[in-house]
């Protein structure tokens, strides 16, 4: 039989109302990974893609004064987390301040995550991070 190469993907989306609370968003983020078997075994990507989801929201919510949808996808490599805004200005890293709360978001998830972008779209933008599990040990 030969071996099957198309890509399998699973996605999951949700819209993030600006009341709607952070830990509401970090659940249904969470409840989604425990559905993907490496996450049983990475704890430490599974926290840095919550984190992420909380930064990109909380950017959403405070700098684009908009709604998020907030989209999973894992594409067997690789974990996309996105928040699209209703603003079409791209978010910048700010040099933190002990004086300004803020500012670090950014340069957290670029710490955290594999590799992140911004993209605009004709209603607002995106902000993906991509997120690789870790290669189990026996190499499956």
């Amino acid at each position: 039989m030969a071996e099957e190469t198309s890509l399998k993907a699973v996605g999951w989306v949700r819209s993030i109302p600006m009341d709607c609370s952070l830990a509401e968003a970090r659940k249904w983020t969470r409840d989604h990974l425990d559905s993907l078997k490496w996450a049983h075994d990475a704890h430490d990507v599974v926290d840095s893609v919550l984190l992420t989801v909380s930064e990109l929201v909380t950017n959403a919510h405070v700098h684009a004064r908009s709604d998020a949808q907030l989209i999973l996808l894992w594409d067997e490599h690789c974990l996309h987390v996105t928040v699209h805004d209703g603003s079409s200005d791209l978010p910048a890293p700010r040099q933190p301040s002990s004086d300004v709360p803020g500012g670090r978001g950014l340069r957290i998830i670029d710490t955290v995550a594999d590799k992140w972008e911004t993209y605009r779209c004709s209603r607002g933008k995106d902000v993906t991070a991509c997120f690789q599990p870790p290669v189990p040990a026996n190499g499956t």
